[in-house]
């Protein structure tokens, strides 16, 4: 590392903290602050979508599967991709319509506010633990970059995402991702992706270095591509992170055309960490773990000035996913959980600056506790792989059942989150955390009790089931629908 690499660096994280500050200028309602006023363009939109999914664990993650297994090492991410295009194409229109803030909210409009706060829960524990993993992921970057010590580390990346999260909330949020879009993709796919594959020789020379296995589309195994498709892909449908980015759209095309091409971005970038994760173990086949592959090939193959940008840029994918997850947290334990107990309720037009202050609050004490969780916590992989379990064993079928089935019922949704969560918690104790069981034996409970209960109950009230009509269809709401939360359940 020399000074301009160190420059570099500094301007960027200098840039952040100023879009922070911009970011609050623009903001002046509760839309404004949790959504960027709904209004985001096709550019903005994709870029800000690609730069939430494509975090620490894409980035260095991802090279170092390809490290690890070869061009195979791309299917994580590019499960994560599929799961955006999936969303984009199938699903993002009529979410964007809806008008609301969070998942639940969503729950409550479609079966009368009966599974609101256990799904506000789960939702809030998920991007918790997402937000924690990224934020311990500093103390790898800011180490390589500075030699900082751990803790330090982890509370000057917090601080900086914490500060310009809380200034502006989404808008500053969105103007920081879209810088942080560019940087990745310079830094990683126009510069260290074909300095990796020139410094090891290029593809001939890769196939003849390493074993053939390296260059199976399956090295890595049926079973994790399968499983990477329901943890990644079915994830992208339900997550409150993912969601809040999509009611940033404008309109319907924006929606599903910008996330299209996000979903599309990613696909490329998957198997651009997979290249150069394959080339760095041609270059350094003796690695003492996979995921130093990056920092490794940074620090040695790049000249300077684009060390300090391509470091920089992974410093943007974590920063990106852990902004995300931070306001996503704040959004759902205030308005999903701590509003559910006092028996309140959030107007999805609110213009009120208490409104706006109440958020900002919260992302700040939330931003604090998970800068304090990741100094306690060395490994969170075991807590984040319980979340996304929890999540997608829980959530994940009364979410699309209720997109796609007229006949589900609150019931049967509550009951689909409840014995898909308990026996996905239940199974983790038996077989291991990280083990497959898990969430294959939550999404059969949860399937099964959604569908059992929701033909055993009355249906849906006719005058819930029209709000839920009338916010799909993109008409106007009604007087009574005009709040979300506990009170639609009377809508």
């Amino acid at each position: 590392m020399t000074a301009v690499d160190y420059t570099v660096i500094v301007v960027y994280l200098a840039g952040m903290l100023a879009l922070g500050w911009w970011g609050m200028r623009r903001t002046g309602s509760t839309s404004d602050f949790l959504v960027a006023g709904r209004r985001l363009g096709p550019v903005m939109y994709s870029g800000t979508m690609a730069a939430i999914v494509l975090g620490g664990a894409s980035t260095i993650g991802g090279v170092g599967l390809g490290y690890q297994y070869g061009l195979s090492g791309a299917w994580m991410v590019l499960t994560i991709g599929l799961g955006l295009l999936a969303l984009s194409v199938f699903f993002s229109a009529r979410i964007a319509r809806l008008k609301v803030y969070t998942v639940s909210q969503m729950l409550d409009l479609r079966y009368g506010g009966s599974s609101g706060l256990i799904s506000g829960i789960v939702m809030w524990a998920y991007t918790l633990m997402l937000a924690v993993t990224s934020t311990i992921a500093y103390a790898t970057i800011f180490d390589v970059i500075f030699g900082l010590d751990r803790v330090v580390a982890i509370v000057l990346g917090g601080a900086i995402v914490v500060c310009y999260s809380t200034l502006g909330g989404m808008w500053s949020i969105t103007l920081t991702d879209m810088v942080q879009f560019v940087v990745k993709t310079v830094g990683v796919l126009l510069l260290l992706l074909p300095v990796a594959v020139v410094k090891a020789g290029g593809f001939a020379a890769m196939r003849s270095e390493l074993p053939h296995g390296y260059f199976s589309p399956m090295g890595i195994g049926g079973r994790t591509v399968f499983t990477y498709v329901l943890i990644y892909s079915f994830g992208m449908l339900i997550g409150q992170d993912i969601w809040q980015r999509v009611f940033t759209a404008r309109d319907d095309r924006v929606a599903r055309l910008g996330g299209t091409a996000a979903g599309t971005y990613c696909l490329v970038y998957a198997v651009a960490g997979a290249v150069i994760g394959t080339a760095a173990k041609v270059l350094y086949p003796e690695l003492g773990a996979p995921d130093d592959a990056f920092a490794t090939i940074v620090e040695d193959a790049l000249p300077v000035g684009m060390k300090g940008l391509v470091l920089a840029a992974a410093l943007s994918a974590v920063m990106s996913t852990s902004s995300g997850a931070l306001i996503a947290c704040a959004t759902v334990a205030n308005n999903d959980v701590w509003a559910r107990l006092r028996g309140r309720t959030l107007r999805t037009n609110g213009t009120s600056q208490d409104e706006v202050g109440g958020n900002r609050v919260f992302i700040l004490v939330m931003g604090l506790a998970v800068i304090g969780i990741s100094v306690a916590l060395n490994d969170v992989v075991e807590a984040l792989t319980v979340a996304y379990n929890v999540l997608v064993g829980g959530l994940l079928t009364p979410i699309l059942g209720g997109l796609l089935w007229k006949r589900g019922t609150g019931a049967g949704a509550l009951a689909s989150v409840a014995v898909g969560g308990l026996t996905v918690i239940a199974l983790m104790a038996w077989q291991g955390v990280l083990a497959n069981e898990p969430i294959y034996g939550g999404l059969l409970a949860s399937l099964v009790t959604y569908v059992t209960v929701s033909l055993a109950t009355k249906p849906t009230d006719a005058a819930i089931l029209d709000v839920w009509r009338r916010r799909l269809a993109g008409e106007p709401p009604a007087a009574a629908s005009e709040t979300t939360g506990p009170a639609t359940a009377g809508a």
